[in-house]
């Protein structure tokens, strides 16, 4: 998907904060942060949601998540959120599948 803001970040056509870079992920400073750690993680491959990526490629889904993992560990993070959103309705705003990485103050209880 040549349009898509984060296939475009991957390319390197638009500038980005980079904390860490894989064969296969890349991951990134939001530039609207919800918490004094938020960091997006995506796959460099384009898929439009965590299921799409969950049904084609196990293997790279569980690899995002352990990559969320050592960027909440390299910015100090014990306790951190891992939140991925699917569908316009649920707050999806960018189509490519991705992990936000939030963390470094109380973020409160869910549900």
């Amino acid at each position: 998907m040549t349009d898509c803001l984060f296939c475009r970040i991957v390319r390197g056509e638009l500038p980005a904060t980079v904390v860490l870079d894989t064969e296969h992920l890349l991951a990134f400073r939001d530039i609207h942060p919800q918490a004094p750690t938020h960091v997006v993680v995506v796959p460099k491959t384009h898929y439009d949601n965590a299921v799409e990526l969950a049904t084609a490629d196990p293997a790279l889904a569980g690899e995002l998540v352990a990559a969320a993992g050592q960027v909440a560990k390299a910015d100090g993070l014990d306790s951190f959120r891992l939140v991925t959103n699917t569908g316009a309705e649920a707050g999806q705003s960018v189509f490519h599948v991705h992990l936000h990485v939030l963390g470094g103050r109380a973020l409160g209880h869910l549900g």
